[in-house]
């Protein structure tokens, strides 16, 4: 395992400790408003404060993007860590189990490392840029459907941005009626990594954070599958409008969302 992934993954696992712990111990949950639908508690800062430590004992200088924290910048900026610490917070803070702690590694605005943990399964998630991805330390492929057909497609919606609606519930009803089925989770690392190991064929979504994408992404490719904006394009991760699949699966979905979708949307 490289070095730095090494270290992602001791973070992510420190982190799932405290979040675990904190499950047993949901009268100590306290939640605040960050925006409209929009939350964070104390597990999610305490995640994150042993994700910044355990990177910083190892890489004081490297620069730091967190969801609750911000942007940190070190004397060594090429170096940038992308931090979740709870992906699904709403999830985690109503007793569903479906969150991870989303970490990746980007060197000079390349994604060379990754790690999406579910301390629940105890599952991880790794890749390493050109090394491949990973579940548990075994290699994990994207699945190589050639058309919707059958599919299960895996999307979040906009909960943020409601004022698209109309338009993405065109898109989830043209996507419904040729897929097997589509799923809802709320997580997005997750379902990221979910394409990765080829659980879903494909998933879409609207207005992510960089830190929501940054190592699912990377989970994606190394797993041979694409990673796109709605219009088929690279912009996604100044947008945070993305879909994930296999190559074929990725162009018939791009395919269909097209005329569907406005032009602020199709970057």
């Amino acid at each position: 395992m490289h070095p730095m992934l090494n270290i992602a993954v001791r973070a992510a696992r420190a982190a799932g400790k405290v979040i675990m712990k904190s499950v047993a111990q949901q009268e100590k949950l306290t939640i605040e408003g960050k925006g409209q639908n929009d939350f964070v508690t104390n597990v999610d800062r305490a995640s994150e404060a042993v994700i910044i430590e355990t990177i910083r004992k190892s890489y004081p200088n490297h620069s730091i993007l967190a969801e609750e924290s911000g942007e940190m910048i070190g004397s060594d900026s090429d170096y940038l860590w992308v931090i979740d610490p709870i992906d699904g917070t709403t999830n985690f803070m109503r007793g569903i189990p479906h969150f991870c702690i989303s970490i990746a590694l980007v060197v000079k605005g390349q994604a060379q490392q990754a790690v999406v943990f579910d301390p629940v399964r105890d599952e991880l998630f790794t890749a390493t840029r050109g090394g491949g991805a990973q579940l548990n330390g075994y290699r994990i492929r994207t699945t190589k459907v050639k058309s919707l057909e059958d599919t299960i497609l895996a999307t979040g919606f906009p909960f943020k941005m409601k004022h698209i609606m109309p338009e993405y519930q065109a898109v989830f009803a043209k996507f419904f009626e040729q897929a097997g089925d589509v799923r809802r989770m709320g997580s997005a690392a997750l379902d990221l990594a979910y394409v990765a190991a080829g659980r879903y064929d494909g998933y879409w979504e609207a207005g992510l954070k960089f830190w929501d994408l940054a190592a699912g992404d990377l989970l994606v490719r190394e797993a041979g599958g694409l990673v796109t904006d709605f219009a088929g394009g690279m912009n996604h991760h100044a947008s945070g409008n993305i879909v994930a699949a296999s190559p074929k699966a990725l162009q018939a979905m791009v395919t269909q969302m097209r005329p569907l979708l406005p032009k602020a949307l199709l970057k």
